[in-house]
């Protein structure tokens, strides 16, 4: 559910994206900024990266300023990394960065972040877009997590991120097996999805009170599509909408359908 295996920041195509979407280094933070307007933040997930938001980059970046801050997951102390620190990391940025009613989307981990923000600063938000957002249903965490040193293992949970494993290429596989058997890695890992599982937000979700897209694949292993409809029964602004042939990534898998969906709910709430 959280483990969102997708691309990790070594790949070929990750340095392609860095060369497109630079990385700034300002203030402690790393980010990538692109438009200008009202902002959109995104927030990846574990294992996530820039490139997994190359085409929601590409397409609001003409009408909204694109924001995307690289959260320090492999980064803080071990006391420190768990899914609060990722949080303080967040509205940290937000203030340096003086946005004002932000429109965020979360993936995965990135979600569950966005949801905890909300209800922190519902002053500082203006939509939300959750997709295979975590948050709920934490306790099947158990088994997302691939094993140190099984190579098969890590690449079946690689290519059960998508509906269609054509996208779980060699290059990413092993990217994915180099993280989970780098020790420090798979321990902060490790932290944060048992620090995901501490902070079931349940309870606190039928507080938020402004609109929430949910863009969900129908196919999702990781969060399946109950998890989605579950978060629109909680979540009392908020709209459902279920992906055919989709897994845990809908806006790279589906990418014209995702920014589709995204542009009108965002053309909806942003006068």
């Amino acid at each position: 559910m959280i483990c969102n295996i997708i691309a990790a920041g070594s790949s070929i195509f990750e340095k392609y994206i860095c060369m497109v979407y630079p990385v700034i280094k300002e203030n402690g933070f790393s980010f990538c900024e692109q438009g200008k307007g009202t902002p959109v933040m995104l927030l990846h997930g574990l294992f996530g990266a820039l490139s997994n938001f190359n085409h929601i980059i590409s397409h609001f970046s003409h009408s909204y300023l694109v924001s995307v801050p690289l959260l320090p997951l492999f980064d803080l102390e071990p006391e420190d990394t768990n899914i609060t620190g990722m949080l303080d990391y967040v509205d940290a940025f937000v203030e340096y960065r003086q946005y004002n009613k932000v429109n965020i989307v979360g993936n995965s981990l990135g979600g569950h972040i966005a949801l905890m923000y909300a209800l922190r600063r519902p002053d500082r938000v203006r939509t939300i877009t959750l997709t295979g957002s975590s948050g709920l249903f934490e306790n099947s965490l158990g088994d997302t997590y691939p094993r140190k040193g099984d190579y098969e293992y890590v690449k079946k949970k690689t290519e059960a991120t998508f509906y269609d494993p054509k996208h779980a290429t060699q290059e990413l596989i092993q990217e994915v097996y180099d993280i989970v058997n780098n020790r420090q890695k798979a321990l902060r890992i490790v932290l944060l999805a048992k620090s995901a599982i501490r902070h079931n937000l349940r309870e606190q979700i039928p507080e938020i009170n402004m609109p929430v897209c949910l863009i969900w694949g129908k196919n999702d292993t990781i969060t399946p599509a109950y998890v989605g409809e579950e978060f629109h029964k909680l979540l009392a602004m908020s709209e459902l909408h279920l992906l055919d042939g989709c897994g845990h990534a809908p806006m790279m898998e589906h990418p014209e359908k995702f920014n589709n969906i995204l542009e009108q709910f965002l053309k909806k709430h942003n006068p």
